[in-house]
């Protein structure tokens, strides 16, 4: 149990039992990313559900968003600030990981956070239903952060190569069939989340891409980016008319 209350302490501000954990409990914890997602899109989902009883769309949307961030602390908003400064400005390598590694965050950072907040606010004042992708949106960002850990580090300290040496391909596959299990289980009643699911893993390739060239790798920030950009890519896709 120790890998699990390890993973929801680190992906979460939910109050964890407090005790000491060995050195590698976080690289353990790695295979219960998905299931801590799921703790998170339910909580969310429950929330939505109660909150559009109350109040219009456009106010429960916001007030959504407001807990999503709570619930992890900004830990990946943080992340996806950081990559929005380092991988979009035209300057070196060495100088974008100087950047990523400045806790200011600069004009890119900032427009990158605003647009995707102001996405996810807009996308779940779009559903007709919400629950389905409030739930699963975090459990496929969560299982992208694991995928993303397998890519070469961009420097050998940090984040970025903490979790990769234990995410052999088995704990990677292990860790999927939370999402894609449930994801077909949805996807029986409402369909548009297995489209949504696809696109979550084209935008996390893409966040992915644009890392690997322009710094060489992946760090813990571009995690957060990771998480950030697929959340928003599947409520947003989750939100079409078809």
């Amino acid at each position: 149990m120790d890998s699990l209350w390890c993973a929801i302490g680190f992906l979460t501000t939910l109050p964890v039992p407090s005790h000491a954990l060995p050195p590698d409990a976080l690289r353990r914890a790695g295979v219960w990313f998905p299931a801590v997602g799921l703790l998170i899109g339910a909580l969310l989902a429950g929330v939505a559900w109660g909150l559009g009883r109350l109040f219009p769309p456009a106010v429960m949307a916001v007030l959504v968003v407001a807990l999503w961030a709570a619930l992890t602390g900004g830990l990946h908003l943080d992340g996806l600030a950081d990559c929005g400064d380092g991988l979009l400005p035209p300057v070196r390598r060495e100088r974008r990981l100087e950047i990523m590694r400045d806790p200011r965050v600069g004009a890119f950072g900032v427009i990158v956070l605003v647009l995707l907040l102001l996405l996810k606010v807009a996308a779940l004042a779009s559903l007709a239903v919400t629950w389905p992708a409030l739930l699963l949106a975090p459990i496929w960002a969560r299982w992208l952060i694991l995928a993303a850990a397998r890519r070469p580090p961009a420097r050998p300290e940090g984040m970025g190569a903490s979790l990769g040496p234990v995410l052999d391909g088995r704990r990677l596959a292990l860790a999927a069939l939370l999402p894609l299990a449930l994801t077909g289980g949805v996807g029986v009643w409402h369909w548009s989340v297995i489209a949504a699911a696809g696109a979550a893993v084209l935008a996390a390739l893409g966040v992915l891409w644009l890392a690997q060239r322009r710094l060489g790798g992946v760090t813990g920030d571009v995690f957060g980016a990771v998480a950030e950009v697929s959340e928003a890519v599947f409520v947003c896709v989750a939100c079409v008319q078809w």
